[in-house]
């Protein structure tokens, strides 16, 4: 026990604690805030991944209507509820 005390009265063990205290519990970078910050970028890689994905995705459909006069004319009538002229559209909406 007398040895513990001895070294609680030092300095530099006390300085050293004090800061290892700090910067794990205290300081803006603290551990827990590294964790969350590390959980954080891992979760950004992965919607960065499924968003890249998705753009090459849609290059590929955009390639694929633009050489296409009459697919892109069906994407036009079924998205974007386009009609010629002559025509009437309903639109039968399932709930």
């Amino acid at each position: 026990m007398s040895k513990y005390l001895k070294y609680t009265k030092n300095f530099y063990v006390l300085g050293t604690l004090f800061f290892v205290f700090w910067m794990v519990f205290i300081d803006s970078n603290n551990v827990v805030n590294q964790f969350r910050l590390s959980s954080k970028l891992s979760e950004l890689s992965d919607q960065k991944e499924f968003y890249q994905e998705r753009k090459e995705e849609i290059k590929e459909e955009r390639e694929e209507l633009m050489s296409n006069p009459e697919l892109l004319e069906k994407f036009a009538r079924e998205k974007y509820l386009m009609k010629k002229k002559t025509e009437d559209l309903y639109v039968i909406v399932k709930k």
